[in-house]
């Protein structure tokens, strides 16, 4: 099984960003932001690509995936 992390609420409070701001900027609703947040939705590629974008960082530095 595959788990994906995220770094998504770490990376949101450097730029001082809100669920509803990073949400708006990459066209998901702040619920999908949180599911996206706790690892609870794994995201298509260009999502994650979106959201990496907005945190000015990369889909690795973002997403972290791991191996059971």
């Amino acid at each position: 099984m595959t788990i994906i992390n995220t770094r998504i609420k770490e990376l949101r409070a450097r730029y001082n960003l809100t669920q509803d701001d990073l949400a708006d900027k990459v066209g998901v609703t702040r619920q999908t932001m949180l599911y996206l947040e706790k690892g609870k939705y794994n995201p298509s590629l260009v999502l994650a690509y979106k959201v990496a974008k907005a945190l000015n960082s990369t889909i690795e530095e973002v997403f972290i995936i791991e191996e059971e």
